[in-house]
């Protein structure tokens, strides 16, 4: 069951107006989509980040605008780099029975083989892209990287599928990889080259 997230209409839009919601700690956002009209709102920050930590980046809320819910998912926001506080978010309402493509965390689980051997994991992408119905979306995809050996890659057809979704992403596209510790090998070469390198003669 959808966690439910209390919302109110914005009716006024000076800026002291929007200074006073956030000293009460609400902020801005706005509802949209679904062939409904955009409709400005504010939510209480407290309840958000609840409601947030309890169904998942891409988790959907029963948003209840004056006793009339919508069933939506966060979409774009804007969030204090320094103090953290919600600046703003989008709320899009979305059709339970349909698709849509999101994109959800990739995360590496255990300790590669080829680690332990004083290897280091590369991940260069850190999400990928899935096709699901709303419900169906995972919070995030695993990948067990305890068997990967040095030299090894990870790609996006290894990850698993076990829900209802598709990853519609290309399937070939690197995850990550094992490498072989060649920084710290040519950092160590280098020392010793500086160490053995012949002193200048002094200047006369």
């Amino acid at each position: 069951m959808a966690m439910t997230l209390q919302a109110t209409k914005r009716e006024e839009f000076k800026r002291s107006s929007l200074r006073k919601l956030r000293e009460n700690g609400k902020f801005p956002a706005v509802v949209y989509g679904n062939n409904k009209p955009t409709s400005p709102i504010y939510v209480d920050e407290g309840e958000f980040l609840k409601a947030m930590k309890e169904s998942g980046r891409n988790g959907v809320l029963a948003l209840d605008l004056g006793g009339q819910k919508e069933s939506v998912m966060l979409g774009e926001y804007q969030q204090d780099s320094i103090k953290g506080h919600m600046i703003h978010a989008d709320f899009l309402v979305v059709n339970m029975s349909e698709e849509l493509e999101v994109d959800v965390r990739i995360d590496l689980v255990g300790e590669a083989a080829g680690v332990k051997e004083g290897g280091v994991i590369q991940q260069s992408l850190h999400e990928v892209t899935v096709s699901a119905k709303p419900n169906e979306i995972p919070a995030s995809i695993e990948y067990d990287i305890s068997n990967l050996q040095i030299g090894d890659t990870i790609i996006v057809a290894d990850l698993n599928q076990d829900g209802d979704y598709t990853i519609t992403q290309d399937e070939d596209e690197v995850i990550a990889s094992i490498l072989a510790p060649r920084v710290e090998a040519e950092a160590e070469a280098d020392e010793g080259a500086v160490e053995g390198a012949p002193e200048e003669a002094p200047a006369e």
